[in-house]
C-alpha cells in the first residue's frame, strides 16, 4: 500500500512500467507486483502510495498511459494463463459456475476462492497454462455474474 506498486492483469509479475496521468501529466515509476484490476475497461490498480503521486488518489480513477520499461519475462510469448471469472456475492453463484466449467472443460483446472474484498472469484487453469486456449476460453465463456480476464499467472 505504501510502495510504489500497481496490479495489471496480464504484465509479468516485477515488470517495472512508468504511469502517467493524462490529465495533469505527472508520471511515475511503479513496479507490477499484483493481479487486477478485475473491473471492466481499467488496466491498473496502483496502490496508495502511486495514486497519490499520479494525483488518483481523490477521484479514484484517471485515464492513464502506461509504458513498460523493464520486464522479467516476454510479454508475447511464454507465460502461464489462466482466465478468472468474479466476482459472485455468494460461494454458491461461484461454485456452481465452477462446477459447470468443469464438466465442460475437462481437461481444464477449475478453482473457486474468496478475493481480498469478500467476493467469489473462479479462476480456469487451462491445459498446459496455454495463452491461446485460455484466450479462447476468454471468447466463449459468459456468465451473467461477474466478468471474465485473461490473467497471467506468473
Amino acid at each position: 500500500m505504501h510502495a510504489m506498486t500497481a496490479a495489471h492483469l496480464t504484465l509479468p509479475l516485477g515488470s517495472i512500467v512508468r504511469i502517467t496521468n493524462l490529465k495533469t501529466d505527472h508520471s511515475a515509476l511503479v513496479r507490477i507486483t499484483d493481479r487486477g484490476p478485475f473491473v471492466p475497461g481499467r488496466i491498473v490498480d496502483l496502490s496508495l502510495a502511486a495514486a497519490k503521486a499520479l494525483d488518483v488518489y481523490l477521484p479514484g480513477i484517471a485515464k492513464v498511459r502506461l509504458e513498460v520499461l523493464q520486464s522479467p519475462a516476454p510479454l508475447d510469448t511464454g507465460g502461464r494463463w489462466a482466465v478468472q471469472i468474479g466476482s459472485f456475492a455468494g460461494q454458491k453463484a461461484a461454485a456452481e459456475l465452477a462446477d459447470h466449467l468443469q464438466k465442460h472443460y475437462q481437461t481444464a483446472k477449475v478453482l473457486k476462492f474468496v478475493s481480498p474484498v469478500g467476493a467469489w472469484w473462479v479462476r480456469v487453469r487451462v491445459l498446459g497454462d496455454d495463452r491461446e486456449r485460455a484466450v479462447a476460453l476468454v471468447r466463449e465463456t459468459e456468465t451473467a455474474e461477474g466478468a471474465v480476464f485473461l490473467v497471467r499467472l506468473d
